[in-house]
């Protein structure tokens, strides 16, 4: 029988943690390792059995005791028929399971820190605990890495850091068409003359539009238009907020609430600046990074992740956060670059992340790691 890792998370749609189990499932299914992923499923089940990866549907998402009890009966079956050789969790609730799992079965288990998890009550702080009590714990980032030295300095898990890697064939400028960034831009009526600003990033308050929203009201450039391009998921009253914001700054047809994107290789490429404003830190920061790899400039707020992305002055802009002044203020300074001078930083900033931020390096450290734990 061939030897599996087993990945654990909870759903499986859009998002940073998602696009990583995707990537590493099918580096593994390339390897000749067999490739298992234990979740709840969702947009992306058919791409994870295109990469060669096998899907086993469990509530991985619910964090009742029971459940996580169950659930770790059944990883724990699967651990012994399938051959697994090592338990990696993305998320918490799914951790736990894989933890009692790996520990019954006597495997390595790891975890990936993707993003921050708030401790306010000592029960919360116990319960974030389990991201650090296997053999290793992978920090997504530098940052991520020195923010779980602080939380637990008494942890029992090894920080290795492997960065969060962008896929280098999708997101590559020679792979994308005039014609599939024209018709982008044809769709949220972008005249050939305006200056597009791409913000994308589901519509949540901590990702920053409203900060955008604003820092378009201080621009005296009616040529300068913004895309918010995101899903709202449920989050239909933040969504009419926006609306409700823009039409109130006069910036109806200036700022489009654009939804979903799935082509966001061509989105980049359509933009002129791409915008991640967070107000909160970003354990990575996905959209700083794509969007470098695609040759654009790239404001970003200065803090977390962005820090190791994006290189202020050389690649693009780091503004400070919730400052929406700041933001307008670089907006200004890349508008007055020129196109020269935006493609200048573009082409630095695309040089930085394809030398320290690619799918194949974090694959390759990642299954480096397997072996030095596991022999797969």
């Amino acid at each position: 029988m061939t030897a599996a890792i087993l990945q654990l998370i909870p759903r499986l749609d859009t998002g940073g943690a998602e696009r990583t189990c995707i990537d590493v499932a099918a580096a593994l299914a390339q390897s000749g390792i067999r490739a298992l992923v234990a979740s709840e499923g969702g947009r992306l089940e058919e791409e994870l059995r295109d990469k060669g990866a096998e899907l086993i549907k469990l509530s991985m998402a619910s964090k009742s005791p029971a459940r996580i009890l169950a659930n770790a009966r059944v990883l724990e079956k699967l651990i012994r028929t399938h051959d697994v050789r090592l338990v990696h969790a993305r998320s918490r609730a799914p951790a736990w399971s894989g933890l009692i799992a790996a520990r019954r079965a006597n495997i390595p288990f790891v975890t990936t820190y993707h993003g921050f998890y708030s401790a306010r009550t000592p029960l919360k702080r116990w319960y974030n605990s389990v991201m650090v009590r296997g053999q290793a714990v992978i920090a997504n980032s530098q940052f991520t890495a020195s923010h779980i030295e602080t939380e637990y300095a008494r942890r029992h898990a090894r920080i290795i850091t492997i960065p969060r890697g962008i896929d280098e064939d999708v997101f590559d400028p020679a792979r994308v068409s005039a014609r599939r960034i024209q018709s982008l831009r044809n769709y949220w009526g972008i005249g050939a003359r305006d200056i597009l600003v791409l913000l994308p990033g589901r519509l949540t308050r901590w990702k920053g539009q409203r900060i955008l929203i604003e820092a378009m009201a201080q621009l005296e450039m009616p040529g300068v238009k913004a895309v918010l391009a995101g899903d709202s998921q449920g989050r239909g009253a933040y969504e009419e907020e926006l609306s409700a914001a823009i039409s109130g700054a006069g910036l109806d047809g200036r700022v489009i609430i654009a939804g979903h994107v799935s082509d966001m290789a061509s989105a980049y490429m359509a933009a002129d600046i791409v915008v991640s404003c967070s107000i909160e830190p970003e354990a990575f920061g996905r959209v700083a990074a794509e969007a470098a790899a695609m040759g654009r400039p790239v404001i970003a707020t200065d803090h977390g992740g962005a820090r190791e992305t994006v290189i202020s002055g050389e690649t693009g802009l780091l503004t400070p956060p919730g400052d929406a002044t700041a933001l307008a203020a670089a907006l200004n300074q890349l508008v007055a670059m020129g196109p020269e001078g935006r493609a200048r930083l573009g082409e630095a900033g695309r040089r930085h992340i394809l030398a320290r931020f690619t799918r194949t390096r974090m694959c390759a450290d990642t299954l480096r790691l397997y072996q030095e734990l596991a022999q797969v």
